[in-house]
């Protein structure tokens, strides 16, 4: 159901208010929260619709910052109608990962703790470890995430040494295998030796371990063995044996003592104080530890709710032998029936999920909440040394709060070639790398010879705020500044007093400025100006407020020379290509996908030339003619 979108927020029109939650049925389903630019700011789910959302608009309602702020945005809420709570729960979790609306952050994406990734998507999948989960493909399959990176890091290379899999990226030769094929540590993926179904055969055994499922991937393979020996293949059955004896391995000091060893078990608990919870969940199978995820969510919610968002966001992506029979919860779930009934119906199995009060149970509730609280406590150690830079950073800057949120910018280029810039962030002192940006800069007068930083700077500032800037047609910017998670609370230059007036002076033609507080930080003496003061900020270079100035000025430096490098890189591989008549940039980007380098094009024959899609027969002769002129 879609109503026209208004221009007031509800909180100022009560009686449009009232009206809207009165036509809220009472029934199961999905809300939507939009702004006045009609865009979605919140999905949520209720079995009764109404109570949910009208609990939003109450005073008393224990509302968090990050929900507070949003109440205020709110200009219409539309709604969708289901027959259950299941289907709801469904629908939500669908939605949100197609808006990927701006307030729905309970389990923050944290990237201390690290996933496994295996690409399904691809004919030979690839299986790393990798810190930011992105969802940029539905196939792909994410584990995690995992608090022992040591030990995930040792899993993952025991499996590459038990399995023969790929163990490079890219391949190393473009006509043979390399010498991991010989070795027997790679079935020679670069040269398809191998049918991708049969490996993908391979890579379904190590995905049991990442789910936990490393007793019945050893069974399948004691029966393999048997199976060998009796048909006196003994030099196989050697190979799966030791196979076993590998994974028997993982998990031989990890025996958790409960009174039915049988039964598949999560058991979830949580460690919070003022600002931070963190979550722990064990899996358990057949009576051992065989993972220890951990999440970070916001601690204003109640803990029932946030352990109930933490195994629904969890069980989300699993595939149905993941989920265990029985769940142990240390607190009561908001809506527990509810999810228990979703989760047996995706494993065709009971799913019991339960509080438990004593004997055993509850004391690896107690396990799983000690371990939670180690690691709350390792946050408020790091978050106490934060908290004293920042304010000291506040008490330099004379800046009415803590700065909660600081961005970083610097450019990076060789005397005006493949300039680029990088825009970093800091989030309660910490770096936040989902929210990293790079900035190719397009300023027509920066060209190869001729550098302009200053102008560069004012390039990313005016692009990285313009949907902050006043249109035209209106008074009101286009986003909310103060409030918004994504507005920044300091502002870091890169540079003296040139580079910060060049950044002054395109906020004040946004109207911007007034709203902002915007430091540069020097090089050469750890020199912090102010804009339109000519000397700089008297400080200690040491201070724990300038550390922490250096730390985000030495991370924009770092990422945008990084990003350089890559520009400059992918220049030089394409760089004779460019000189090719007829060749865009889109069959350079199909040759180099192809052969891998230039290199491995200048040795082609025309025949294989044209094997590459979009290169015809012509085109093929054109470039092996300019690779050999006669």
């Amino acid at each position: 159901m879609t109503i026209p979108t208004q221009t007031l927020p509800l909180l100022k029109e009560p009686e449009r208010l009232e009206s809207r939650l009165a036509e809220i049925p009472p029934e199961p389903g999905v809300y939507f929260m939009r702004d006045k630019n009609d865009r979605i700011m919140y999905i949520g789910k209720s079995r009764k619709l109404r109570s949910r959302v009208r609990s939003y608009f109450r005073d008393a309602y224990n509302k968090s910052e990050r929900i507070a702020t949003m109440v205020k945005l709110v200009t219409e809420i539309e709604f969708i109608v289901t027959d259950t709570e299941a289907e709801a729960l469904a629908l939500e979790a669908n939605l949100i990962k197609q808006h990927q609306p701006y307030f729905n952050v309970l389990l923050k994406d944290d990237k201390k703790y690290p996933y496994v990734c295996i690409t399904w998507s691809e004919d030979y999948p690839r299986i790393f470890i990798t810190r930011k989960r992105q969802l940029g493909k539905e196939k792909d399959k994410f584990y995690g995430p995992y608090t022992d990176s040591g030990l995930l890091r040792e899993i993952l290379r025991l499996c590459k040494r038990i399995f023969p899999l790929r163990q490079r990226p890219q391949p190393l030769f473009k006509d043979r295998p390399c010498l991991n094929y010989d070795l027997g540590r790679c079935p020679g993926v670069c040269q398809q030796l191998i049918s991708s179904e049969e490996y993908r055969k391979i890579v379904q055994k190590i995905a049991m371990v990442f789910q936990g499922r490393t007793q019945e991937l050893i069974d399948i393979l004691t029966e393999q063995m048997q199976a060998a020996a009796e048909g006196l293949n003994f030099e196989s059955a050697a190979r799966i044996r030791d196979q076993i004896t590998g994974f028997k391995s993982l998990n031989a000091n990890q025996k958790v003592s409960l009174p039915d060893d049988t039964v598949s078990r999560d058991a979830i608990a949580l460690a919070a104080d003022d600002k931070h919870t963190c979550i722990q969940l064990f899996q358990i199978r057949a009576g051992q530890l065989v993972g220890r995820l951990a999440f970070v969510a916001d601690a204003h919610a109640e803990p029932g709710a946030i352990l109930q968002r933490a195994l629904e966001e969890h069980y989300q992506t699993a595939d149905s032998v993941e989920i265990p029979t029985e769940i142990l919860v240390q607190h009561d779930l908001s809506d527990g029936e509810m999810l228990a009934d979703v989760l047996t119906q995706r494993k065709g199995r009971k799913v019991t999920i339960l509080a438990p009060m004593r004997q055993s149970k509850a004391e690896l509730i107690e396990m799983v909440e000690r371990n939670a609280q180690y690691e709350l406590q390792r946050m408020q150690k790091l978050g106490d040394r934060n908290d004293q830079a920042m304010q000291d950073l506040a008490t330099i800057l004379d800046l009415p709060d803590l700065p909660h949120r600081i961005e970083g910018y610097d450019i990076s280029h060789i005397q005006g070639s493949n300039a680029v810039a990088s825009q970093v962030v800091f989030i309660d002192g910490l770096p936040a790398k989902q929210h990293y940006r790079h900035y190719k800069i397009k300023n027509p007068t920066v060209t190869a010879g001729h550098s302009d930083d200053f102008a560069s700077l004012a390039e990313v500032i005016q692009r990285r705020f313009r949907k902050y800037g006043v249109s035209e047609s209106a008074t009101d910017p286009q986003l909310p500044r103060l409030g918004n998670p994504d507005w920044p609370d300091l502002i870091m230059i890169d540079g003296g007093k040139g580079q910060l007036s060049s950044v002054v002076a395109v906020l004040q033609e946004m109207n911007l400025l007034e709203d902002l507080r915007v430091v540069s930080l020097a090089k050469q003496r750890e020199e912090i100006f102010l804009p339109g003061e000519s000397k700089p900020l008297t400080t200690d270079a040491e201070q724990p407020g300038v550390q922490l100035l250096r730390r985000l000025r030495d991370e924009a430096h770092r990422f945008a020379v990084s990003f350089h490098r890559q520009q400059r890189t992918d220049k030089l591989k394409r760089s004779r290509l460019d000189e090719i008549p007829g060749l865009g940039h889109h069959r350079q980007k199909q040759l180099l996908g192809h052969f891998r380098s230039v290199d491995y094009i200048r040795q082609a024959t025309p025949a294989q030339l044209a094997e590459v899609a979009g290169i015809g027969p012509h085109l093929a002769q054109e470039i092996y003619d300019y690779f050999h002129p006669s």
